[in-house]
């Protein structure tokens, strides 16, 4: 009876370790193949939703016959339980935690350090005219949304004049990896593109640098094309960019 336990447990360590290295699989082409436009993003979110269903399956079976392997002294098979439920874990946890920041986050993509008169795209404008989410700014309707979820998002004022102000915003933005679609230094203005890793989004950026009695004022807009909802990356995104600023002193 023990023997015929301890080949059940093999076989369905197999089998669970078979489907959850297919499910990660799965996950992380999800992405790129919505990049590549296999689908749409959304298909691609659906697979990821299924195949952490599916790790989770598989990966909860795959640690119970792990723990009836090792009771019986078959440690070899055990193991391969233990590293099938880690893969499992691997694709679950940053699905929760994603889920988690969902759930803290409002359903905004645009933000910005200045939410009464918010920096226009002007060199991207004809970009952001052909996507879901356009060029415009949704004025209170995301303004009391975002000062109540982002209160540190501030616009940043700098001792400098303008003209060096626009130097160190420019270095700050080619240090942050995104590709710099204008840089009008007469306008004191900045827009750029920056694009996500995994899903490849492409999220844009313009910055403004304007005078100030005692030096320079320079404001950040950062919005989605895509999506509903931006997961605080926009925030992270701006959050960033002023530490990089900081940086160029």
């Amino acid at each position: 009876m023990q023997a015929r336990a301890v080949r059940i447990a093999s076989v369905l360590v197999k089998v669970g370790t078979i489907i959850t290295v297919l499910s990660a699989l799965t996950a992380m082409s999800a992405g790129p193949a919505s990049d590549a436009g296999l689908w749409t993003y959304r298909t691609g979110f659906v697979i990821v939703r299924w195949s952490v269903y599916v790790a989770a399956g598989a990966g909860a079976i795959a640690l119970i016959a792990g723990g009836v392997a090792a009771a019986s002294r078959q440690y070899r098979t055990a193991l391969v339980g233990i590293v099938t439920t880690v893969i499992a874990l691997a694709v679950i946890v940053p699905a929760w935690q994603l889920q988690r920041t969902a759930s803290q986050v409002p359903r905004i993509h645009d933000i910005t350090t200045d939410t009464d008169n918010p920096p226009s795209f002007v060199a991207l404008l004809p970009v952001r005219q052909k996507t879901p989410n356009g060029p415009e700014y949704d004025g209170d309707k995301i303004a009391r949304q975002q000062k109540a979820a982002y209160p540190d998002i501030q616009p940043v004022m700098l001792a400098e004049p303008p003209t060096v102000a626009f130097e160190r915003a420019l270095a700050a933005a080619r240090s942050m990896g995104w590709e710099i679609v204008a840089a009008v230094a007469g306008d004191g203005r900045i827009e750029a593109t920056a694009t996500t890793r995994w899903f490849r989004f492409k999220d844009d950026i313009v910055i403004r640098v304007m005078p100030q009695p005692s030096g320079s004022r320079i404001d950040v807009r950062s919005k989605s094309r895509l999506g509903h909802s931006d997961l605080g990356t926009n925030a992270r995104r701006i959050r960033a960019y002023v530490r990089a600023l900081d940086a160029t002193r």
